[in-house]
């Protein structure tokens, strides 16, 4: 999700695909309760050894090998805030608001992080980057994961050189990107129920579903629509291992995460075997129809698990998203809604922080989560 900076704040909108610019915005066979009961086990998997969620087949399992589907929410801020002066978060992250999120049958909040305030570079203030920005966010993964729920770190807003980063970029840098993720999955290496989410919407190529995005996506270096040198998933998927973590890793795919139409054959090496797709839906995106779905995600979906990492709608209305809902179900995936923030508009889910729904999105993408077995 790309966001537009307003003089009176900020205003965030979804993410795009299929050419269009983004603005930034089986059944388990448990019951909601004893999956979200069983969630955060440390114990390792007595068939592979895994401490935390790992990848069996195209589904996602725990540390004591149990099934896991992950719905939950985005909640935005901590990619933006940082950088505009306004400390590192926007909205309660306590355990009252965790709690909050909870209740909607949540067990998954995703954060959005920033390039430059992780690592304290290119003039990102003091007090909301370094060192206070990872005990923060290390705080908020330990508060969501005491309640019994999954936390999924992702790399939002990221800038090249110099820069500071305060917008998405189409791929990662080769300048900052491996450094971050080294010291991120270095930081959440002993918390297996830490997702690792390595970039937020690729759009290498000029936001094209070309082969040379995906030659990009793979492998980084000089591509099409790109004035630095980009880093590939293949080089971050490297950097997380090389830092001792194994944890679930997410890896979106290019326009804006929409298409997956070549993740499957340019999928990174991973020597364990422990990533999944991840993919954004909204209704302006390229690939918005089932047919799409059953086309490109459903046969990703054959042998991958999928992490719906933003699901939204821009008509307020919920009918998109209940159907997308239900197609993802049918196939047993995961899934996001966007965004546990108070902005208004047609894509927040939340009129306040005590969770009211904010219309007739909120409370369908509410409604929805509630019936769904985790």
């Amino acid at each position: 999700m790309r966001g537009a900076l307003l003089a009176s704040g900020i205003f965030m909108a979804a993410c795009s695909g299929g050419g269009g610019d983004s603005p930034d915005a089986g059944d388990a066979g448990n019951s909601k309760d004893v999956a979200l009961d069983a969630a955060p086990s440390n114990d390792a998997n007595d068939a592979g050894g895994y401490v935390g969620l790992h990848v069996v087949g195209n589904a996602i399992h725990d540390g004591s090998d149990k099934t896991v589907r992950l719905l939950g929410v985005n909640h935005s801020g901590t990619e933006y805030s940082c950088v505009q002066g306004n400390g590192i978060f926007e909205g309660p992250v306590d355990d009252a608001a965790i709690t909050t999120i909870a209740g909607w049958t949540a067990n998954v909040i995703r954060i959005p992080l920033n390039e430059d305030c992780w690592l304290a570079i290119n003039g990102a203030p003091q007090n909301a980057s370094g060192a206070a920005y990872k005990q923060a966010i290390s705080d908020y993964v330990d508060a969501i994961l005491a309640h019994k729920m999954y936390a999924i770190v992702e790399l939002h807003w990221s800038a090249p050189g110099t820069t500071l980063a305060t917008k998405q970029a189409p791929m990662p840098d080769q300048d900052h990107a491996i450094a971050f993720w080294s010291d991120v999955a270095a930081t959440f290496a002993d918390r297996g129920n830490v997702i690792l989410e390595l970039f937020n919407e690729p759009f290498p190529d000029s936001n094209q579903d070309t082969a040379a995005a995906w030659t990009c996506w793979q492998s980084g270096g000089t591509c099409p629509g790109i004035t630095y040198q980009a880093a590939g998933m293949q080089s971050l998927v490297d950097a997380v291992r090389q830092a001792g973590a194994h944890n679930l890793v997410l890896l979106g795919g290019v326009e804006y995460s929409n298409s997956l139409s070549q993740w499957v054959a340019h999928a990174p090496n991973d020597p364990d075997k422990n990533i999944a797709a991840a993919w954004h839906v909204y209704n302006f995106n390229g690939c918005a129809s089932a047919s799409c779905w059953d086309k490109y995600a459903g046969v990703v979906a054959q042998s991958f698990p999928i992490v719906t990492t933003e699901i939204g709608e821009d008509d307020c209305s919920g009918q998109f998203i209940t159907t997308l809902m239900g197609w993802l179900d049918s196939k047993q995936q995961n899934y996001l809604g966007w965004v546990w923030n108070t902005w208004g508009g047609c894509l927040v889910l939340i009129n306040d922080y005590n969770g009211t729904p904010a219309g007739a999105y909120g409370q369908a993408f509410k409604t929805h989560l509630a019936s769904v077995p985790h």
